[in-house]
Parts: C-alpha cells; sequence; structure tokens
C-alpha cells in the first residue's frame, strides 16, 4: 500500500514538473513568434523604446557616448522638469529623462496644473520661445505634456516641423531627414487604433546613423 502511494507521488510529480517546463517553453515560443518585441523588453543600448527620454546625450556606434545638443536630434513631448534645462554644474538633469542625462540622475513627470495655472502658461510661453528661437513653429505637442510626461512617441506632423533645425544644426539635407521620418512612421494599432506615430528613440537611432 505504502509503495502504491508512493508510486503514485512520484508519477504525479513527474507529470507536474513535465507540465510546467512544457508550458514555459511553448508561451516562450508563442511570445517569440507574435509578441517578440514585448517579450524582449524595449531596453536598447541607447535607452528604452517606452519612455520619453533626454536626447543631449545618446549611447551610439557600440556603446560610444555621442553629446550633442538637442537642436541636432528629433525631440518628444515635454515633461514636468523641462527638456532643456540640462545642467550638470547645478545637478539638474533636463526633463524627459527618468534615467540619466548628462551624466547627472534624471527625473520625469506630468505636471498635474490645470488649464488656469500660471506656471503652465509660463512654462508653455518658454518652451514656445525655445523652438523659435530655433526658427520653428512647434506644434501643440512639443510644447504641452502628456498626460503621464513619460510619452515615447510623437506624431509626423511633430517630427516634420523639427526637420530644418535638425537640417541646420547638422548639414543632414531636409529631403534626407523627411524621407527619414516617413520611413520610420509607424500605422495605427492593428490598422484602425489611435493614428500613426514615431517612437523618438528608434527615431533618432536612425538619425545617428546617418551622422
Amino acid at each position: 500500500m505504502i509503495v502504491a502511494h508512493l508510486r503514485r507521488s512520484l508519477v504525479l510529480g513527474v507529470i507536474a514538473l513535465v507540465l510546467t517546463f512544457a508550458y514555459a517553453f511553448v508561451a516562450t515560443g508563442v511570445s517569440q513568434v507574435l509578441f517578440r518585441h514585448q517579450a524582449d523588453g524595449s531596453i536598447t543600448p541607447d535607452g528604452s523604446t517606452l519612455i520619453g527620454q533626454n536626447w543631449s546625450v545618446m549611447t551610439t556606434f557600440e556603446g560610444m557616448k555621442a553629446y550633442w545638443p538637442a537642436t541636432t536630434w528629433f525631440n518628444g513631448r515635454p515633461d514636468d522638469t523641462g527638456p532643456y534645462s540640462a545642467n550638470p554644474k547645478d545637478d539638474v538633469s533636463g526633463g524627459d529623462n527618468p534615467l540619466v542625462a548628462n551624466g547627472v540622475s534624471g527625473e520625469s513627470a506630468a505636471t498635474n496644473l490645470g488649464p488656469r495655472s500660471k506656471v503652465l502658461l509660463a512654462d508653455t510661453k518658454e518652451l514656445v520661445a525655445w523652438w523659435h528661437s530655433h526658427g520653428i513653429d512647434p506644434t501643440p505637442d512639443l510644447v504641452t505634456t502628456s498626460g503621464s510626461g513619460y510619452d515615447p512617441d510623437i506624431s509626423q506632423a511633430d517630427a516634420l516641423v523639427q526637420v530644418p533645425m535638425i537640417s541646420s544644426a547638422t548639414g543632414i539635407p531636409a529631403t534626407t531627414l523627411r524621407a527619414l521620418v516617413v520611413r520610420k512612421t509607424q500605422g495605427a494599432e492593428l490598422g484602425f487604433l489611435g493614428t500613426s506615430y514615431l517612437d523618438v528613440l528608434q527615431l533618432n537611432e536612425a538619425l545617428a546613423k546617418l551622422k
């Protein structure tokens, strides 16, 4: 009787072990086939494709860090700390950077400021002035934060409006930059959810190769 119980326990244990490993392998295989990007994670050598970041510093070309001002990159939407205020001497990292920018630990967030906020108005005017100083008439997205403050994507219009600034700063022809924007534009999810968009990290990675 004891031997029979032990045999049943051993058989059930082996079956449970086989099913556990089989499920893990099957789930991994399915995720690699159908959801490879999500399964492999969003981190690249340059940052994350799922979070807004500061573009003054970018790791490119076999791990080497490239230091270029914001005018030479496509910029994402601003966040609570302001996208162009990086100052390592004062230990200010600049916005759109929950990780690290210019060697300074960063942070990012939404502002939670209402439409009557004087701070919001002042910040928006400052952003508009920054873009105007570089010859750009910004879209609303480029001077307002997203709901989370971590938005990694911009619209095609947001990217195209930046082309003259980047072309002037880098010497890359505007036609080449516009073609890059069109090429990196991703369609709406499932063809009908939301609108077309560009992931700023992936767009800047492609731009780095042009540089």
